[in-house]
């Protein structure tokens, strides 16, 4: 898992000397002062080792300014090491070192970092592969445990992501993982933050991006919910028509001993349905006498009669 971001992010005095703004500027007046100054005495006829030497001294004046100068961001800090010896951390703001008796192997930044991990073909508990990806937001707390208990503390912290979110993969079986990503989170911050406080670093948050199954899997699951909701369906259209004959019944009992009522049912229903236009009814001849249907359709002609006036 070697990132090539890291390496870029991972500064060393000797690969970079960070020559800074104000350094560089400080040279060049030194370096002119130089080359002015022996042109100069050269037209004075002053003798060839004076003009030398001055060239030297101010030369040797600028580069150590160049050395030895530093500027440390407000959010970092200098470890420096004298004879490859800790002697402390400098910064922010300008500061001074010794060339050659002084290195700085490393800039700590104290600003909250993000690092993507992920894990490829893990396991769950119950043998399912899945490929997970997070991302951790970390902090340095003490940049000199950061910079001297371990080699590489923004690789360090990497795989021991990348590790935690296996084993946690491991312990938990796929339908926990799909429905409890806040407890994923939750186990692998604290998981990681152990392995990384004894190197001076903090870990703020873990967050799972997405979680991918296999394509056959994500089938089956699908026709599995499909299926689920079906079920729920059938069992609600049940319910529903258990509560109809429920009423069909109750309205039953109120019918059973009152036939005028029941007749007065069946004339509304029978003139409910003559009133959409162009609707017919058939009923029995045996009705029209029982139920006073003519009666009824005089009142439903009348009723359209006064519609069309309208």
């Amino acid at each position: 898992m070697k990132n090539p971001t890291y390496q870029r992010m991972r500064r060393s005095d000797a690969n970079n000397p960070r020559i800074n703004g104000v350094a560089g500027i400080l040279f060049a007046i030194f370096l002119a002062i130089a080359t002015f100054g022996a042109v100069i005495m050269g037209l004075e006829g002053i003798d060839v080792w004076v003009i030398i030497a001055f060239t030297l001294v101010s030369t040797l004046i600028g580069l150590y300014l160049m050395f030895a100068l530093k500027i440390a961001d407000q959010w970092e800090k200098a470890v420096v090491l004298r004879f490859g010896k800790f002697r402390g951390l400098v910064g922010p703001g300008l500061f001074w070192i010794i060339p050659i008796v002084d290195t700085i192997p490393e800039w700590i930044d104290h600003r909250v970092m993000v690092t993507p991990f992920s894990a490829e073909k893990t396991l769950t508990k119950d043998t399912v592969p899945v490929d997970v990806d997070a991302v951790l937001f970390w902090m340095v707390w003490d940049a000199e445990k950061a910079a001297l208990e371990v080699e590489d503390y923004k690789m360090a912290i990497a795989w021991a992501a990348q590790t935690a979110l296996r084993e946690v993969i491991g312990q938990m079986d796929l339908a926990d993982i799909l429905v409890g990503r806040a407890k994923m989170d939750a186990d692998l911050q604290k998981i990681i933050d152990e392995r990384t406080t004894p190197w001076g670093v903090t870990v703020q948050s873990v967050e799972i991006r997405d979680i991918v199954i296999p394509q056959e899997l994500e089938d089956t699951m699908s026709r599995q919910a499909q299926a689920e909701r079906e079920r729920q369906a059938r069992v609600i259209l049940g319910e529903s028509e258990k509560q109809i004959a429920d009423s069909f019944s109750e309205a039953s009992k109120a019918y059973a001993d009152n036939p005028t009522a029941l007749h007065l049912r069946a004339m509304n229903m029978l003139f409910e349905g003559l009133k959409e236009k162009g609707a017919m009814v058939i009923v029995p001849s045996t009705a029209v006498d029982t139920m006073n249907l003519g009666g009824l359709s005089g009142m439903v002609s009348l009723a359209k009669t006064s519609e069309i006036n309208e």
